[in-house]
């Protein structure tokens, strides 16, 4: 197959095409020029350029009428249909069938979301979207945005910015702490003041190289240090440590509702006014019309809606 000859396309005026088109079809200047809705003298100087152009008269009177010329003739039934698939081009919708849709989608999360939300829209796509896989990974804050620039991502869940040009985010929802322990290791009747806190040992979850982890920020605006002795790359280590280690496991409420007992640990909130960001859902501006991406993110919106709807959260 030929390539396309940009340049050599670029110095002709497509829209002569149309105008073709319709002279062809009508047999005449002034059908042809009401057709386009424009006057006659601009459609004789189309004719004109068409006969420059084409090195042909195109149309030509006989008798009371005007008849293509067999150039003319030739060319007009694939001018027609060019001009039909571009105009089906153009016109068409998206299409999406989540039946039937085969398509694999990448998720980065932050921290603890990838185990959060992937359980559930898993179960779900298997009775709505079969075909749909999805392929998720653990995605620092500093690096998020570029792998969703890059196409490696295309939603991330997790304390993600969303406000660049190039970017588009709902927010999800706001984040809670806890803190769980083993009852046999530290005592539960002792008061969880301010001060203890601060004191026992702790474990949390990092994504980078900070022995405060995830609330390294927030532990930051109200002047304050963790006694952190391990810093750990997921929620379920920090539980493993509690269980096993006198240590305080600080975690987002959710996860520690959901979990904390499979580890036999007491849960306490946090005595600490830690504001740490919010979830959102962020993805590129290039997938925003995307008809699967969008079915996709509602998806994803309505799981995590239901669910914090029905999830305990200290009172």
């Amino acid at each position: 197959m030929k390539p396309i000859d940009h340049f050599n396309l670029r110095s002709f005026d497509l829209n002569l095409l149309i105008a073709f088109d319709a002279l062809v079809s009508e047999r005449s200047v002034t059908k042809a020029a009401h057709r386009l809705r424009i006057q006659q003298p601009a459609m004789s100087h189309v004719l004109a350029t068409l006969r420059i152009l084409l090195a042909d008269e195109v149309l030509v009177r006989t008798g009371a009428v005007m008849l293509p010329t067999a150039k003319a003739v030739a060319m007009a039934p694939r001018v027609a249909e060019m001009l039909r698939q571009v105009q089906g081009i153009l016109t068409a919708e998206d299409r999406f069938n989540s039946e039937t849709e085969k398509r694999i989608f990448r998720f980065g999360f932050s921290s603890e979301l990838e185990v959060f939300l992937m359980p559930r829209l898993t179960s779900y796509l298997q009775s709505h979207a079969p075909g749909i896989q999805l392929l998720s990974r653990g995605s620092p804050r500093s690096e998020v945005h570029t792998l969703l620039d890059t196409g490696a991502l295309d939603i991330a869940v997790g304390c993600f910015d969303f406000g660049m040009e190039r970017h588009c985010g709902v927010p999800l929802y706001e984040q809670t702490l806890a803190c769980c322990f083993n009852p046999d290791l530290i005592d539960p009747d002792a008061p969880l003041t301010i001060e203890r806190y601060l004191t026992l040992p702790h474990a949390l979850m990092t994504l980078k190289d900070d022995i405060q982890g995830c609330l390294s920020e927030a532990l930051g605006r109200i002047g304050q240090k963790l006694n952190v002795v391990l810093a750990a790359s997921d929620f379920l280590t920090a539980l493993a440590t509690a269980a096993t280690a006198p240590v305080l496991a600080t975690l987002p409420s959710r996860i520690a509702h959901q979990h904390a007992e499979h580890f036999g640990l007491t849960l306490r909130p946090v005595p600490l006014d830690l504001r740490i960001p919010a979830v959102s859902m962020v993805w590129s501006v290039r997938s925003d019309r995307d008809p699967a991406a969008m079915w996709l993110r509602n998806a994803v919106t309505s799981l995590l809606k239901n669910d914090i709807q029905t999830s305990s959260v200290f009172p």
